[in-house]
């Protein structure tokens, strides 16, 4: 299997007069593979947050059983994401990411297909496994593109086009929330009572429909398809220097010593990276949940909540790296600072949604439009969270393949999220939000999303003059 996933042979170069056209069309190919690959692995990994509610009025299982199962997903991503990003170094970026989109899609469809009992202990022993290994086979995602956007595109044109392609996992997201309301349609047209389920099966069977399409897309680099390498066809030498060629294999020693454990720099956002993952998924996973929970919206308004959380990241994202590129000449660390500032308004927003709409209208005297406008208010709330969160996961992603050779980009990847998923995600988002929101309270919660945003917005301050200094010396 490791030779059947070793990287294709650099072939000869074509003749010069056809290799403008034919990197032009390849890198819109491969662009479109990676940005329609990866938003399928988000078709496949948050399914439990809007079946949650269902298995929840079920009696399946309990919300700190939720936070158990969730946390599967992030523990197991978080470690997969950093092996499986020295491994994707190493591997066909095609091959590597279709494979992983296949298996996450069949392992949803198994999720939904399981038959669940009165023991909720063992209900979520049950999901808590298959979720470990959505999470592990997702790891197959962000490296192999990564790898894809570093080899196809070069740095100074970079912050821009990544944070474009970025957008592909709020597209993912966002689209999981009508796919999983749509599934639910179809079960309960056809008289099933579960129609949680239909939030595992047909989203997953999307999901393999696009794995057929980034197999045809998607290849591993240029060189493999007779082309000179992105450094050499855009005559743009900065970033990294080294004395490593593109196409060379980094042995596992150099690629964990020298490029990441002595990098201080990567451990700086590592740990920003952990807040701002915190922020992001504390957020969206429990809105459904928490929407629903607290008789704020019904299901189908907050799987909208969701989608437009999601969905908002788009342009967002966008922005945020064109702020990045026009303005501070694809430094990451300003933008950041910025939105993570509007997050925690937002957040604050989506917090205290009723007392703002109580401000403006009676509840007793007029609830039909002081339920409205609290609605109003959290879907803006939301949406403001989302265009403003999904920035900085991008741009922190990109520092880190800023920081390295092209050949060790899923391995800076993959350990700044390990502390993204692990950390921020698995540990602080699931387990501990979830026991916190059984045990205290909704209310408890917010504060540490609150106090959340405030320290990630530090930690990538603290960035300021070290990413400044280093743009200017490269």
């Amino acid at each position: 299997m490791s030779r059947y996933l070793d990287p294709p042979a650099s072939k000869p170069l074509l003749p010069k007069d056809k290799i403008p056209k034919v990197y032009k069309s390849m890198r819109i190919k491969v662009f479109l593979g990676a940005f329609l690959g990866y938003a399928g692995y988000y078709l496949v990994r948050k399914n439990l947050s809007l079946a949650a509610p269902g298995m929840l009025d079920s009696g399946l299982i309990d919300k700190e059983g939720i936070g158990i199962a969730m946390s599967a997903v992030s523990i197991a991503y978080a470690f997969s994401k950093f092996i499986m990003g020295s491994i994707s170094d190493r591997s066909d970026a095609r091959k590597f990411l279709v494979i992983g989109l296949v298996l996450a899609a069949v392992t949803m469809i198994v999720t939904g297909l399981l038959p669940f009992g009165a023991n909720t202990t063992i209900n979520v022993a049950m999901i808590f496994v298959l979720m470990l290994i959505v999470g592990w086979i997702s790891g197959m995602g962000w490296p192999p593109c990564g790898r894809i956007m570093a080899h196809w595109f070069s740095q100074n044109e970079r912050s821009f086009k990544m944070s474009v392609w970025n957008t592909s996992h709020t597209l993912g997201g966002g689209t999981l929330g009508l796919l999983s309301t749509l599934g639910m349609t179809i079960l309960l047209s056809m008289g099933f009572s579960q129609t949680w389920r239909g939030a595992f099966i047909f989203p997953a069977i999307i999901a393999l429909v696009i794995a057929v399409f980034c197999w045809w897309a998607l290849r591993d680099t240029p060189q493999s398809c007779g082309l000179p390498s992105i450094n050499d066809y855009r005559h743009d030498y900065s970033g990294v220097k080294t004395n490593v060629k593109d196409d060379e294999k980094i042995p596992f020693k150099n690629l964990f010593v020298d490029y990441v454990f002595k990098n201080k720099f990567l451990w700086i956002i590592a740990l920003a990276n952990a807040f701002v993952y915190m922020v992001r998924y504390g957020v969206g996973d429990w809105a459904p949940i928490y929407l629903q929970e607290s008789g704020l919206m019904s299901p189908s308004e907050s799987n909208l909540a969701f989608a437009l959380h999601n969905y908002a990241g788009i342009p967002g994202t966008i922005v945020c790296g064109w702020i990045s590129a026009k303005f501070f000449k694809g430094r990451c660390t300003p933008p950041n600072v910025i939105f993570m500032s509007l997050v925690l308004i937002g957040t604050l927003m989506y917090w205290q949604a009723g007392n703002i709409a109580g401000f403006f209208v009676n509840a007793q005297a007029a609830p039909a439009a002081y339920a409205s406008l609290s609605k109003v208010l959290i879907y803006f709330a939301l949406i403001l969270v989302g265009f403003c969160i999904y920035g900085p996961v991008a741009l922190i992603g990109i520092q880190a393949l800023n920081l390295v050779p092209k050949n060790a980009a899923g391995t800076a990847a993959g350990f700044v999220g390990l502390f993204g998923y692990l950390f921020g995600d698995a540990i602080l988002s699931k387990l501990l939000m979830g026991t916190v929101a059984q045990d205290a309270g909704w209310h408890v919660t917010f504060m540490m999303l609150s106090v959340a945003s405030v320290i990630a917005g530090l930690l990538c301050a603290s960035t300021w003059k070290s990413e400044k200094k280093i743009a200017e010396n490269s």
